[in-house]
């Protein structure tokens, strides 16, 4: 994980505009979310493994689900996930016939990143920044 500070840190945002100048520039909500913290993240490679800008962000007043959350932003960092390739050695099985978790666990959940990525995320960053007008 890299961290890349930035003026976003700390600034509020209704988490349904944030969405509306986000998704389109790329960003997704990231699938690790709670109901009072969660993420934005902008796919930078996926050709050995996955290379992430993410951003996170905290519920301020309400829950994420709910209309009119604000949310605060925290520092954007740069993440790295090596997957196996092949078949998930632990792969789960439900109770329910024919309900299995084909989804493989990350070799390395923090993997270093690539040193080639570590310009293009601050140049993200530098487009965040300019996309919310900071």
């Amino acid at each position: 994980m890299i961290e890349i500070p930035s003026k976003v840190e700390g600034k509020q945002f209704d988490l349904y505009k944030l969405e509306q100048t986000l998704k389109p520039a790329g960003y997704s909500i990231g699938g690790n979310w709670d109901y009072d913290h969660g993420a934005f993240d902008y796919k930078i490679d996926d050709e050995v493994g996955y290379q992430f800008l993410r951003l996170p962000f905290t519920s301020i007043d309400g829950q994420l689900d709910a209309r009119n959350c604000t949310v605060e932003l925290g520092r954007p960092f740069l993440l790295s996930h090596k997957y196996q390739i092949g078949l998930d050695d632990h792969a789960d099985v439900g109770t329910f016939s024919g309900t299995v978790n084909q989804f493989q666990e990350p070799v390395d959940k923090d993997a270093s990143f690539p040193e080639e990525y570590i310009h293009i995320g601050k140049r993200l960053v530098e487009e965040l920044e300019a996309a919310l007008k900071l």
